[in-house]
């Protein structure tokens, strides 16, 4: 967006009603639970300690609402929604939290919610009140209490869907990332995807660090290394700020403006990095899925590669679980079959000609030697030809059945962020009720 000076104090009014909000919620809730803590180490029954606040985000706005006057007399210069949105994240992250202590969420631990600074990320968010795209032009975008907000792009691919009347925007999201505020619409929308170009063929990926991808039909995906080739700017301008004053909290040191300055071009760098890898693999998934029938990826454990300290950064500028979580939810959408090998499975141990399997093989043997038959092929062809080999397809097209090979060596996955978005029904691109996002 580019909002003017007096929209932007209005955006940051909003964002900072929503973190009251959210503090608010928090202290009531600590509060409670301090108090019920206290009463049971003094011995007091169960059924006799002081009643638990409801975390939920209806009751947590019905606490608000009775007390907002007297709290936040000020709550009139911004939108309802500003405090509401605090609120449901408050509730949110206290769900997640409770089911992790008690086994319903799988993962890592959650922690407790943390009360938020005023140097937290801005954002807020709509689900109510007049906000969506101008009628006027496609150069604004309406929000409730701020009006209308000029757009640096053009909105005509979300506007044509919803003049004809196959997408409905059902919230609105403003944040402020590295100097610019962005707004993101919840749309759903009729998807119309085109089905593969090749229904019948698979293939596997082999992914890596000497080259992006390995697919087996021979094709080399070379590996940008868009943060190698940052690294000296990166290096110079954080070298520039250890020569500025930084934070110190224990002297209460305040950074200087030259400071804060030189720590916007290094998240500038940061953030082109981000976009460019994103970018790349947005073009790199989208292509498998439109030519494939079928794709076959590893399991790999990104995070355990990541804690070898000289492989660690070039793993994490790969992008290696965004570009299985891309090809995931867009397969969904365009009804292609889409397997993960087993995290054990050796594709690279395993000769692609004739089966055999090597006890071991180094990191630094980039060609694979066969000692049984004699046949010599690049490492990651090899392992990407034997990942294609765990499926054959039986019935080609959208909806055709696939046979496993190997069983025991394959896992079909479901990713969840597709699972609100219905299947297939043919081979050719037909629309469906889905859940998408514009920016």
């Amino acid at each position: 967006m580019d909002p003017t000076p007096a929209q932007d104090a209005q955006l940051r009014s909003h964002c900072g009603g929503q973190r009251y909000a959210f503090n608010w919620g928090l202290a009531q809730v600590t509060a409670n639970l301090a108090q019920r803590d206290a009463e049971r180490s003094y011995g007091v029954p169960d059924d006799q300690l002081t009643p638990s606040v409801s975390w939920s985000a209806y009751s947590l706005r019905k606490d608000w609402n009775r007390a907002k006057d007297a709290v936040a007399p000020w709550w009139t210069e911004n939108s309802k929604e500003a405090y509401s949105s605090g609120l449901a994240n408050l509730a949110t992250a206290l769900k997640n939290w409770a089911d992790s202590r008690t086994g319903k969420r799988h993962g890592r631990m959650v922690g407790f919610p943390r009360f938020k600074g005023k140097r937290n990320a801005l954002s807020c968010r709509f689900t109510t009140g007049a906000f969506g795209l101008a009628d006027a032009d496609r150069r604004h975008v309406t929000l409730p209490r701020i009006g209308l907000v000029r757009t640096h792009e053009s909105t005509r691919k979300l506007a044509r869907h919803v003049e004809h009347g196959t997408a409905r925007i059902r919230s609105a999201t403003v944040s402020h990332r590295r100097g610019r505020w962005f707004v993101s619409f919840s749309v759903e929308i009729d998807r119309v995807d085109p089905g593969p170009t090749r229904p019948d063929a698979v293939v596997g990926v082999d992914l890596g660090l000497k080259s992006l991808a390995m697919l087996s039909t021979g094709e080399v995906i070379a590996n940008p290394k868009h943060l190698e080739i940052a690294q000296r700017e990166l290096r110079r301008r954080q070298r520039q700020a250890s020569r500025r004053q930084g934070p110190d909290r224990r002297t209460n040191t305040t950074p200087s403006q030259r400071w804060r300055r030189t720590q916007v071009r290094v998240a500038g760098l940061h953030t082109a990095v981000a976009n460019a890898r994103r970018d790349g693999l947005h073009k790199l998934s989208t292509r498998l899925v439109r030519t494939f029938g079928a794709i076959v990826l590893e399991d790999l454990n990104v995070a355990g590669m990541t804690k070898n300290r000289r492989l660690a950064r070039r793993v994490a500028g790969v992008g290696m679980a965004e570009l299985r979580r891309q090809v995931e939810y867009k397969a969904q959408w365009a009804g292609v079959h889409v397997h993960v090998a087993d995290r054990w499975y050796p594709s690279s141990k395993t000769c692609s000609a004739c089966g055999a399997v090597k006890a071991k093989l180094r990191l630094s043997d980039r060609v694979y030697t066969c000692h049984q038959c004699g046949f010599v092929l690049d490492r990651d062809l090899n392992a990407a030809r034997n990942l294609a080999k765990l499926v054959s397809v039986v019935t080609g097209g959208g909806g055709g059945e696939l046979r496993r090979d190997s069983p025991m060596e394959t896992q079909v996955r479901r990713p969840l962020a597709a699972q609100r978005v219905l299947p297939r029904e043919g081979p050719t691109g037909q629309r469906r009720r889905g859940n998408a996002s514009a920016a």
